[in-house]
């Protein structure tokens, strides 16, 4: 096996900060990981047990940062 199937299937991901988010019966786990292809911010929501997870490239951080910003400030009205 290369080192680039690994980086394809996240074999190498190399953690760099955790934050944990408790949240009613949820946890929601962001990870800052780093790969053969660059950093990138891995969020996993848990609930009982069941996971789902999104990664954001490094590059796309603030764009997300700041549409969670606007979806923030329309809910508070």
């Amino acid at each position: 096996m290369t080192g680039q199937d690994e980086d394809r299937r996240g074999g190498d991901d190399r953690p760099i900060h955790t934050e944990k988010i408790l949240a009613d019966r949820k946890i929601f786990f962001l990870d800052l990981k780093e790969n053969g292809r660059g950093q990138f911010v891995k969020i996993t929501e848990d609930v009982r047990g069941r996971r789902d997870t999104i990664m954001v490239p490094i590059e796309f951080l603030d764009d997300f940062i700041g549409a969670l910003e606007d979806i923030r400030e329309v809910a508070e009205g």
